[in-house]
């Protein structure tokens, strides 16, 4: 066997069960003890300053300056007795990851070290700005930029630094980030909804955001990791052919957590917990190696923090156990992918669940009411919210197994749905026998548990009894650049539901009876997006053609939809992305797929040329040498005894030869679309000639594998891989 891999195998099989992060006593004695809390915050803060959180958190008030001092001071005391001894404005980059800077506490005066944090320090941070992606809103000699503290998020302390979650702004104020738009597209979405449920309770001042995100990745062990380039630099393996064993058994989901995997989840479910991060849910997935995590759902701009927070934990603790953790959507070909799935509600400031339906009239008409407006975003918008998921790592996943299909439809469950067919075929309201007869169709409706509607494993949005359920998320990505775009969208939605109910009262029309044309008619309009059936199947490809909505077949193609008027439109009157931020991230996302994709394309090249031909030529120089034997001690006999070589050599000879022909023309695919100065047209070029001869390469090199002496073949393969 060769050598590289062998000792990546032996090293993998030395590696031991243990635990390293182990806390005594129960969760809810150490739960949250690296954050610092409301209640936390009570004691370290002078009552001035705590209220001038409460207010910030909790109403959204813009914090003083004038106490930030204060804030500052009781923040350090707490982190210095906590053992930090940095800290750092954490924040979300256009990059799907986090970005950090840390300074010291310390400072001296006179020859005196002391410990120093000011109210300036914490609201505001300058790290460099130029050489994160910006799409165009900075030059590369324009460095300034600015991190500001976000107060609705809990600061925390993570390997001795008090980490401040932050928003990142250019020098002249552009959204540089995920989080400041998710933010304002938070806001708007609390004044349309508070707008439209005042119509049914009065007390309502403000609405947020629920989420609750399943985190799901595979796991593979350290040495074979270190032993596989592509899986290394890409995150995902470039080649190797599928394993006799892998997911057929359907023995892997929901089975008995190994040992070593086991410890591993126990020690970041550790490490999480301390952060506040209240994960509930651990099981194996349908992929070898495959798992998940959920944690208990929350507001939303602290569970996509904690969510981020908790994927850099997860990379921490695995290489305590000599595992590497892996987030890319498609690591191993063949088998199903992984996915983020987003759970999304909203919540009153009472405490009411808009998503859940009730037992009274009333609360039936405002649930039909918000669910109307969410498909009605979601048939206006439905090709830009799959393109919010759309990536190159995401795109190997889209439309598989246990994937959502690369369309976008709603799934309600069949009692729901009756319930939309009955609304649909009314009558007008005018037109009944009594307006009595309108509110008995609304009073009709079951209250709906989690279990009296059924799920829909293969619909990327999908109503699970009180939320709705975004499956199309990738497992690597950052949630707030796909939860933006939805709280935006549905937002637009709702100011339009409650300008037509005005409308329509201002007509003289009774409020009930008005809201239910409303709802009549926004489920009517929408009735193409929602979808019952196989999300999988060929009859939905075809019928969702039919009904109009587009499908995501080419990624950078669909990036277009962000220069649509009805986009720009509907981000501008939000005030959540100006135009010129819409075109920052429109050209970040070409930018992104064009490096990832050259950089998956320089390693398969470099894995054929370095790896696999070498292999294949020690391989057939033994075939041929043995040949050569055969013929000479049974002269012209031999090909009686040899034929079996001859045709596998005849076989390698012409693979080695394709893929040597094949990378070479990779190379000059790539050397043609680089010289494209235009970044969408060059992404588009990517995308077809490019990856369409990485294909190409992968069939030959894979069926090398399957022909080359399996000790002589240099790289881990998936048997290995998947089942350590």
């Amino acid at each position: 066997m060769a050598t590289f891999r062998q000792r990546a195998l032996n090293e993998a099989a030395m590696h031991q069960t243990g635990r390293y992060y182990e806390e005594a006593g129960p969760v809810s004695g150490y739960f949250g003890k690296n954050v610092l809390d409301l209640d936390k915050m009570r004691k370290y803060m002078s009552q001035k300053a705590y209220e001038a959180v409460i207010a910030s958190v909790k109403f959204g008030a813009k914090l003083d300056r004038s106490v930030s001092d204060e804030i500052a001071d009781g923040m350090k005391t707490w982190a210095i007795e906590m053992g930090a001894t940095h800290y750092t404005h954490l924040f979300h980059p256009l990059t799907d990851s986090t970005a950090e800077k840390h300074e010291a506490f310390v400072s001296v005066s006179e020859g005196h070290a002391f410990e120093k944090f000011k109210g300036s320090a914490l609201v505001q941070q300058e790290p460099d700005a130029s050489s994160f992606p910006n799409g165009g809103l900075r030059n590369t000699f324009e460095a300034r930029g600015y991190s500001a503290w976000d107060p609705s998020s809990p600061v925390f302390i993570m390997d001795g630094t008090l980490c401040i979650p932050s928003v990142f702004v250019s020098y002249t104020g552009e959204a540089l980030d995920t989080k400041a738009p998710n933010l304002k597209s938070m806001h708007a979405l609390s004044v349309a909804a508070t707008r439209v449920a005042s119509l049914f309770d009065e007390a309502v001042s403000s609405v947020w955001v629920n989420l609750g995100i399943e985190q799901e990745y595979f796991l593979v062990d350290e040495s074979l990791y270190n032993a596989r380039p592509d899986l290394m630099l890409s995150g995902r393996t470039v080649i190797g052919h599928t394993s006799a064993k892998d997911q057929q058994l359907e023995d892997h989901y929901f089975g008995a957590i190994p040992s070593r995997v086991s410890s591993f989840m126990k020690d970041f479910e550790t490490e999480a917990y301390k952060l506040g991060i209240l994960l509930q849910t651990r099981h194996n997935e349908v992929a070898p190696n495959q798992f998940e995590c959920a944690p208990l759902y929350c507001e939303a701009t602290k569970a996509i923090d904690q969510n981020m927070m908790l994927m850099i934990i997860m990379q921490k603790v695995a290489e305590k156990h000599h595992l590497k953790v892996i987030f890319h959507e498609k690591p191993f070909d063949g088998v199903n992918g992984s996915g983020k799935h987003c759970n999304w509600s909203i919540v009153t400031d009472t405490g009411t669940n808009l998503l859940s339906p009730g037992k009274t009239p009333t609360k039936n008409l405002s649930f039909l009411s918000f669910y109307a407006a969410v498909l009605k975003a979601m048939h206006r918008h439905h090709f830009l919210m799959m393109t919010s998921v759309a990536s190159l790592s995401n795109s190997y996943r889209l439309g598989g197994n246990e994937a959502p299909p690369a369309v976008m439809s709603v799934f309600s469950g069949s009692t729901l749905y009756r319930v939309f067919q009955s609304i649909m075929n009314m009558k007008d309201i005018k037109e009944s026998s009594s307006a009595q007869e309108s509110i008995t169709i609304v009073n009709s409706i079951p209250e709906i548990f989690p279990d009296n509607t059924d799920r829909n494993r293969t619909s990327p949005f999908a109503f699970t009894g009180n939320r709705f359920e975004f499956r199309a998320v990738g497992s690597s990505q950052n949630v707030a650049s796909t939860v933006y775009i939805l709280n935006s969208v549905v937002a637009e939605s709702l100011n339009e539901f409650r300008d037509e109910v005005d409308a329509l009262e201002a007509d003289g029309i009774e409020r009930s009876e008005a809201v239910m044309k409303v709802v009549r008619r926004f489920i009517t309009e929408s009735k193409d997006i929602m979808f019952e059936g196989n999300g999988y199947s060929k009859e939905w490809e075809e019928e969702s053609e039919k009904r109009g909505l587009r499908a995501v077949r080419n990624v950078p193609e669909s990036y277009e939809v962000y220069h649509e008027k009805q986009t720009l439109d509907m981000f501008s009157s939000l005030g959540v992305l100006a135009p010129n931020e819409v075109e920052a991230r429109f050209e970040i996302l070409n930018e992104t797929y064009v490096k990832k994709l050259q950089i998956e394309a320089r390693i398969i090249g470099d894995i054929c040329l370095n790896h696999v031909i070498p292999a294949a030529v020690r391989y057939q120089n033994i075939l041929i040498e043995n040949v050569k034997g055969v013929k000479e001690i049974f002269g012209k006999d031999y090909m009686n005894y040899c034929s079996a070589e001859i045709e596998t050599l005849k076989k390698i000879s012409t693979y080695i030869n394709n893929v040597s022909v094949d990378v070479d023309a990779l190379v000059e695919a790539r050397k043609k679309a680089n010289r494209i100065e235009n970044i969408a047209e060059r992404a588009k070029v990517y995308s077809h000639s490019v990856k369409d001869m990485m294909d190409k390469v992968r069939l030959s090199a894979d069926n090398l594998e399957m022909l080359i002496d399996d000790e002589m073949w240099p790289l881990p393969k998936y048997r290995e891989l998947l089942f350590f």
